[in-house]
Order: structure tokens, then sequence, then C-alpha cells
């Protein structure tokens, strides 16, 4: 049996930038743990798999070592198959995900458009737990539905943080998100998952459900521009609806090829 793949970067101006994700059209789903093994094997921070359904396409996620509830440069990847090499009609596409409900990616010539529900943010007080995190002190802490976010005073910090993985590990959540106001850009962040088998994620579009009504608030503006300064490094236009954000880059074809499975 063969399975076609593609491989994708993801907010990514040129190849070898951005995310890179692994793409799988499937007819119908495969068993859950052949969905992790092709994963683990691509060993990718994410492996997008979506199904044709009537007016949507089904679509989970899966990191080398779980499954988790949403990941925005997979779908974005998923989106530019679908778009350019999988034949899809039309400018929009409707996905379902069983574990965050219908999302959205519009086609404006090359750029693509998320649309994802907005977290929801609680301020929390600054643990020594939280504070260890990193080589740098956060000004201030906040817990989203999935992840901690930590708010650091300037772009050379983020630039310049060292973590603690083994501290982080052991936080109970997907990661911890860390930002500061940006130079050329509103704001600038990075992105820590080892407890999901992600110790540093390029490029993360759900962090930015996170991230853009915080800076949203903060900058007193709902578009805004993002720079995430992984070593391969980001760059997304935000902007904030409320309930809805809306998350745009752009996308690279790296690989597309067969996999075998017996």
């Amino acid at each position: 049996m063969t399975q076609r793949i593609y491989q994708v970067d993801a907010f990514a101006q040129e190849v070898f930038s951005g995310n890179p994700a692994a793409v799988c059209p499937l007819p119908n789903w495969l068993p859950d743990t052949l969905l992790q093994q092709i994963a683990m094997e691509n060993n990718l921070a994410e492996t997008a798999f979506y199904v044709p359904k009537t007016d949507h396409y089904e679509l989970r996620w899966f990191t080398p070592t779980v499954e988790v509830d949403l990941c925005g440069h997979a779908t974005l990847a998923a989106a530019f198959v679908l778009f350019n090499h999988e034949s899809h009609n039309g400018d929009q596409i409707r996905f379902h995900s069983p574990r965050s409900g219908t999302l959205t990616v519009t086609r404006n010539g090359d750029l693509l458009t998320l649309n994802f529900p907005t977290d929801h943010l609680q301020p929390m007080a600054l643990s020594d737990e939280l504070a260890a995190c990193f080589n740098i002190h956060p000004r201030l802490a906040f817990k989203g539905k999935t992840d901690y976010m930590l708010v650091f005073d300037h772009e050379d910090a983020i630039q310049n943080l060292v973590p603690a993985f083994n501290i982080i590990a052991a936080l109970d959540a997907r990661g911890v998100i860390a930002t500061a106001p940006g130079d050329a850009t509103d704001f600038v962040s990075r992105f820590f998952a080892p407890q999901s088998g992600v110790y540093e994620d390029p490029v993360t579009g759900s962090a930015h459900t996170s991230l853009t009504p915080y800076w949203a608030a903060r900058l007193g503006k709902t578009a805004l521009s993002a720079l995430q300064l992984s070593e391969r490094k980001g760059f997304l236009q935000c902007r904030y609806l409320g309930e809805r954000v809306e998350i745009s880059g752009q996308a690279k074809l790296y690989l597309r090829g067969e996999i075998y499975l017996k």
C-alpha cells in the first residue's frame, strides 16, 4: 500500500525557512496507531492528515509523539497542498477538526489566511517554576487553553532565551510561548513544547491565537505583524476579530512523494 505525502514549509517566503509540515491526503481514516507511526517516522513538528467529506475536509494533526488539538502551520500546509496539488476548486477551504471545530483557509494570490478560534488567556502569578523556564526573567505570565505564555520586555530577550527543557517538560501544558514587543514587527515570539515532542517549534500558528488578542489589546490595534524568532524564522500577519483570529502567511513546497505501508 502506498500513500501520497507532501512536505511544505509554512509561513515561509522561500524553502528552508518557516515551519516544515508533512501532509497526507487520505480517502478514509487509517488506524490511529498507524497515523502516529507515520508522524513519528516523518519526525517533523507536525504531520497533517485529512479526509474529504461532502462539503469540507476532516483534519487531524500529530507530532512525533501525540495527537494535538490545533496546529496552524500544518493547517496552512494542508490548504496549500489542496489548492496547488490536489485539485481543490475555489479560493476557500473549510476544514473540520474533531478537537477544534470549523477552521477555514482563504487564498488571496500567494497569501493564505487561517481563521481560527481565539484563545482566552488568564493572568497568572509568576511562579518560581515558570520563572525558571528560561535564563531571563519574564515580566508577566498567562495561561491559555493549552499553553503558558510568558511576556518579556524586549526582542533581544526572546532572541537570547536559553530554555530549561526539563522544567518546561514538567509543566501541565502543551508548551510555553515566549513573547515581547518587536523591533521591526509588532511582536515577536518563540515556542517550546518538549512535553509534546517538539523542543522548539520553528513557527507556531496556533500560538498566535493567544498572542494576537494579547498584543491587540496592549497595542490598541487589530491588524498586527509578527515574527517568530526561531532559527528558521517565520513571518505572519494577524488580525483580531473578537472570538476569531486571522493568521496569514505564505507556503512553499519542498517535497512530494510516496510512502510505503505494509
